[in-house]
């Protein structure tokens, strides 16, 4: 397996504030690995919120997730203030790959990194639908080039 590339501060667009729970904390005092989903999803659906490119409860398009992957370098615990940085990656007709990077407050190296794919679909059909010029716009400005 590769070694991955620690991706800075400086390269996400977008930063999201997140507060661990006590409830985060597994047995072994740090926040449990699965939660590091929970964060990415809080991220890029706060994004989404604030964009007004969805009302989780009428919004006629949403984004199901069909690919998460995340890669730990250190722990966050109880209390711990924690930044979500986001950033797209690809860009598709129906789907988007976003990006997301875990930092300690303040600090410009991640505790996490990893990816969150969504495919955006009709919320009746659940088929897939190609991106608003809105939700194309907005996501625009979160596109990097990556190697």
């Amino acid at each position: 397996m590769n070694k991955p590339i620690l991706v800075s501060r400086s390269d996400y667009r977008y930063f999201q504030s997140i507060t661990t729970r006590w409830m985060d904390n597994d047995v072994y005092g740090h926040v449990n690995n699965v939660v590091y989903y929970s964060y990415f999803d809080t991220v890029v659906n706060e994004y989404l919120i604030r964009a007004g490119l969805l009302d989780i409860e009428e919004s006629s398009i949403i984004g199901l997730v069909v690919a998460t992957q995340c890669n730990y370098f250190a722990s966050l615990k109880y209390p711990q203030r924690v930044e979500g940085g986001l950033r797209v990656a690809h860009l598709g007709s129906s789907s988007v790959r976003y990006e997301i990077g875990l930092f300690s407050d303040g600090e410009t190296e991640p505790v996490a990194q990893g990816q969150l794919v969504h495919v955006y679909v009709d919320r009746e059909s659940r088929r897939p639908v190609e991106l608003s010029g809105a939700m194309r716009s907005a996501l625009t400005e979160l596109v990097v080039t990556t190697s």
